[in-house]
């Protein structure tokens, strides 16, 4: 038994080809059909690594008289969230505005044109059952009722996107900064970490923000609770002691137990925050955490040609966290004398069980606190944890591993390549920096075409999708930092390209910002505009960063006014709910900060941009002397073995060597 989802590429569409439901992907004939048939349609949206994603399907979507009814009246729509967020968006709009809440799997019911009308997450089966009936019920003897819902619902949503264009005005950033950050301590977990509120996501753009306005402020508080964070999060159950590797989010309070699917852009995003808090704070641990991050990246999710997979899911022979937990016989047996240590390393006890025999590999506290309780040499330590890793990890992987969502998202990717780039300015080991240059290969190889445009998805050989604006802006903002990683010039002027293009098919005039879906693609009911930050930053504050990146290398203050215009629609936003708006908060700390400007000889720029890097400032542009893209006050100069250094548009006289760079920088 198969339905029309066999034909498709998507490892979640896959996962539902032989449901006795007749699934159909989105596309016209789907829709077209739906008005064709007079049909109210079921739109199911969901990812492959969606624990109860996984229990609806075997509950709902495989009972044959759930089918049967599902069959009978409605067109049936699976959608991949993650090669359609833009579809995914619309429709989660649509349940937040019905439910107050969201999450997934999500089904939305919608008449045959596609405006909604009904919604919810997982249900189970008798709830289920009453909803399809209840829907069709309403739909053959109400059908008034439910079209004037739907346009009342659709209008909702519509407005929800309405921004208008600010008046220009001079705000103290430095004030607006202070008073969101005042207002968002009051939310801080000073114990565990993170926020008071379960589930604990890692959340790693507000992390990187209150790092650096801790940093440029001097908030010494701010920066405790951004450090005991990352510590608390490295040391649970969120991040796999064996393996490396963070989980999606923590069910509890203290980070013990994950939601075990291992996300891409969860990791590419956490590498490059410890990277960055390694450069500030020299915490070892940290240099572990990037290092392990990495290795899982390279081992569980790298694909062909520098490319990377999407996700690992959290459930191995249908349990969730199977394959990441341990019983007590099992490490017993394997480590023999060594398991009183271990146990007491990685909370083999109260503190680590979870269920039914259980236990969750997690530490408590810091390496050099535990070697001082158990009287341990710290070099004894790490060779203890490599040996112990040389045991459990072979072992682990003879389990059943947890299904790979082996599709590959540009965005995703680009978030990757951003990571290995700030992992070699941390930790200069260029194999990262190697890496990330591989992988901006592919993406410059595979996913743009005719030159300017981009592709979201690639699998089995074949790039699909248009981009959408979270895949022009992520892609720009990782050629940017790998052209100043390496001076190589062909990637900053094809973030430029991108820039240009970006603002040529998702730009809107009116009020200044970028909409998520292209001129390129079939319309949906609604064009939004992704604004708010989740766990990835909302696409129109990255493309905000690269306006004000653009626009400094190439001298266009346009961009930078575009920038500026963009942010200013989000300055009660920033001071009333940060979290939310963390990414546009770290644009203002650009506003507020210097411009540095470096024009640096070519044959010194790599161990030169490692240097500058661990300044701790936050607008840092470096120019290779061997680049067309040059700082206009060494643009006539005939030598190219200066080094030059400009901050706000003021330049010093030429500099003979790196330490006298570094010095003049460390001046400001």
């Amino acid at each position: 038994m198969a339905n029309l989802l066999l034909h498709e590429s998507s490892p979640y569409l896959l996962q539902h080809a032989h449901n006795p439901v007749n699934w159909r992907a989105w596309n016209d004939e789907t829709l077209a059909l739906a008005k064709s048939q007079n049909k109210l349609m079921l739109i199911s949206i969901g990812y492959s690594a969606c624990h109860w994603c996984h229990v609806m399907e075997k509950q709902c979507f495989e009972n044959e008289e759930a089918a049967r009814i599902m069959n009978k009246y409605f067109i049936c729509v699976k959608v991949d969230r993650e090669e359609r967020p833009d579809i995914d968006s619309v429709y989660m709009q649509a349940l937040q505005l019905i439910s107050g809440q969201g999450g997934w799997p999500l089904n939305c019911f919608t008449l045959p044109n596609g405006k909604p009308v009904y919604g919810g997450t997982y249900f189970p089966l008798e709830k289920w059952m009453a909803v399809l009936e209840n829907l069709q019920n309403l739909f053959e003897t109400n059908l008034t009722a439910m079209e004037e819902y739907a346009e009342r619902l659709l209008k909702g949503i519509q407005q929800t996107q309405i921004y208008t264009a600010p008046e220009p005005t001079e705000i103290d950033i430095s004030a607006l900064l202070f008073q969101c950050t005042t207002h968002w301590q009051k939310h801080f977990d000073l114990i565990d970490g993170g926020t008071q509120r379960v589930p604990k996501f890692p959340m790693p753009c507000n992390y990187l923000f209150l790092m650096h306005f801790g940093s440029i402020y001097q908030n010494k508080e701010i920066l405790a609770h951004v450090f005991v964070t990352l510590d608390k999060m490295s040391y649970g159950g969120l991040f796999d002691q064996i393996g490396g590797g963070f989980a999606r989010y923590s069910t509890d309070g203290i980070w013990k137990v994950p939601h075990f699917e291992k996300m891409l852009y969860d990791n590419a995003q956490l590498v490059s925050l410890y990277s960055k808090a390694y450069q500030i704070s020299g915490n070892k641990n940290y240099k572990t955490v990037i290092e392990k991050t990495l290795g899982f990246v390279s081992n569980e999710l790298k694909g062909e040609q520098g490319a990377f997979y999407s996700a690992l899911d959290a459930d191995s022979e249908g349990e969730e966290g199977k394959f990441y937990v341990w019983q007590l016989d099992e490490l017993q047996n394997l480590l023999s004398h060594d398991f009183d240590i271990f146990s007491k390393y990685y909370n083999i006890n109260e503190t680590g069980y979870w269920e039914h025999g259980n236990y969750i590999l997690m530490r408590t506290q810091s390496d050099e606190i535990f070697c001082k309780e158990n009287e341990l040499n710290e070099i004894n330590l790490q060779l203890l944890l490599k040996k112990w890793q040389q045991i459990l990890l072979p072992y682990r992987s003879k389990r059943i591993a947890p299904g790979l969502d082996d599709k590959t998202l540009s965005s995703w990717n680009a978030m990757m390549i951003k990571g290995y780039i700030d992992a070699f300015l941390a930790l200069e080991e260029e194999t990262y920096l190697n890496q990330a240059i591989e992988s901006a290969q592919f993406i410059l190889s595979h996913q743009i075409y005719e030159g300017k445009y981009l592709y979201h998805s690639y699998k089995n050989k074949q790039s699909s999708i248009n981009g959408f604006l979270e895949d022009y802006a992520l892609v720009a903002e990782s050629f940017i930092a790998l052209y100043a990683a390496t001076g190589n010039e062909k990637w900053l002027y094809t973030a430029k390209i991108l820039t240009e293009c970006a603002i040529d098919i998702f730009y809107d005039e009116t009020d200044g910002l970028f909409y998520f879906n292209s001129k390129k693609d079939a319309p949906l009911i609604a064009r939004q505009k992704e604004v708010q930050d989740n766990v990835i930053p909302a696409s129109n504050s990255i493309m905000a960063h690269v306006l004000f990146q653009i626009g400094i290398y190439f001298e266009q203050e346009d961009y930078v006014l575009m920038s500026k215009k963009m942010c200013a629609h989000f300055y009660d936003e920033i001071e009333k709910y940060a979290s939310a708006y963390a990414n546009w908060a770290l644009l203002l700390l650009r506003f507020k900060t210097p411009v540095f400007q470096f024009s640096i000889p070519e044959n010194e720029f790599l161990k030169t941009v490692v240097k500058i890097n661990h300044s701790n400032k936050i607008n840092l542009f470096p120019y290779s002397t061997n680049s067309k893209v040059t700082l206009p006050f060494v643009k006539d100069k005939k030598s190219k073995e200066s080094f030059y250094l400009c901050a706000d548009k003021v330049c010093g006289l030429p500099l003979n060597n790196q330490n006298e760079l570094i010095t003049a920088l460390a001046a400001w």
